[in-house]
């Protein structure tokens, strides 16, 4: 027992020096290629076209049409969740968690957002009959029309993400749109 301290080493190395000193890094960089992909375009244009539904029906009274609610519901989530998800794959969140399958995610996401936005386009158009004699009529219609153009883009999204989950590529000659 004498000899211990005389076997053993207390030297510390600083953190720099062992080799394990990356373990905690992340590091996310910005896929210029994604942005130029078919899938990332329509995810681009959702967000823009989206943008301009929600305020639109949410300049309308709700006492004309309780349905309203469902709609800006519909509008604002996959709005809100469209955005983090192109943002995610613009920096490349998806590259650091292989386990997830992304190419499945995004086909259900979308699928799920074309329906979901069907019935926020029914409901829409439906409504808007009812502010007829409403100042914020021409809101509606517009809303309407834009919710409609919304359900084409999530439905042309959820066509490109099953192209991509059958492993056909998603549509660009240049290379593949598979963001994984």
């Amino acid at each position: 027992m004498a000899d211990f301290p005389a076997k053993v080493n207390t030297h510390t190395s600083a953190a720099s020096q062992q080799g394990n000193s990356q373990l905690g890094t992340v590091t996310m960089q910005v896929d210029v290629t994604f942005i130029k992909t078919i899938p990332a375009i329509l995810m681009l244009a959702e967000i823009v076209v989206g943008l301009l539904v929600w305020p639109l029906v949410s300049s309308a009274h709700y006492y004309v049409s309780a349905a309203i609610g469902w709609v800006l519901f519909v509008t604002v989530t996959t709005w809100l969740l469209t955005t983090v998800l192109f943002f995610m794959l613009l920096l490349g969140v998806h590259k650091m968690l292989p386990a997830v399958p992304w190419a499945l995610l995004l086909m259900i996401y979308h699928a799920v957002a074309a329906v979901l936005y069907l019935t926020a386009f029914i409901t829409t158009a439906v409504s808007a009959t009812g502010y007829y004699w409403y100042w914020y009529y021409g809101h509606m219609s517009a809303a309407a029309f834009f919710s409609a153009a919304v359900t084409v883009l999530y439905g042309a999204s959820t066509f490109f993400s099953y192209m991509t989950w059958r492993g056909d590529g998603g549509g660009n000659a240049a290379g593949s749109t598979v963001p994984v």
